[in-house]
């Protein structure tokens, strides 16, 4: 489903989702103006489509005693293809990589890294990582503290854009 085939109501139905993925369908169809039987279906049609990808809990790492936070940049020695699809399956079965992502420019992946300690993540650091296959060099910067962490996307900010389309 391509984004110019979304109505008004479906992005509706995606910000709110996207805000909150526990409510209802009867709340979801009242908050966005439809009754829930259209409403229920138009969710299925987004899930079918791939636009909603899951619905997940956000949990507190800290509270569950991950108390450190990591962003490691990645060079890897060789950019082919079937190199960077190797350190992207290799980064799949790390546990303590969460997010990983190919860039554009000197640093070839970021990944953001949870620990519970900074000893736990010395270890993965120099037997997994640093050791890895193709791994040139790898840069960490240790999170302090985070200012803004907001999942999704800016549906205010595609409302705006659509408003001035032609």
């Amino acid at each position: 489903m391509a984004n110019s085939k979304l109505d008004p109501i479906d992005r509706m139905i995606l910000a709110e989702l996207q805000a909150d993925g526990r409510m209802t369908n009867v709340e979801l169809a009242k908050r966005v103006g439809i009754s829930a039987p259209p409403c229920l279906r138009r969710v299925r049609t987004l899930e079918e489509s791939g636009l909603i990808r899951g619905y997940h809990a956000e949990v507190d790492p800290r509270a569950l005693g991950f108390e450190v936070q990591v962003f490691a940049m990645v060079g890897l020695h060789s950019q082919a293809e079937v190199d960077l699809s190797r350190f992207e399956a290799r980064c799949e079965g790390w546990p303590l990589v969460r997010e990983c992502h190919m860039l554009n420019g000197e640093i070839d992946f970021i990944l953001k890294c949870v620990a519970p300690d900074l000893s736990s993540f010395q270890t993965f650091l120099t037997e997994e990582l640093t050791a890895a296959e193709n791994v040139a060099s790898v840069k960490t910067s240790l999170v302090i503290r985070g200012a803004k962490d907001e999942p999704g996307v800016p549906f205010d900010v595609l409302e705006a854009r659509l408003r001035k389309a032609p």
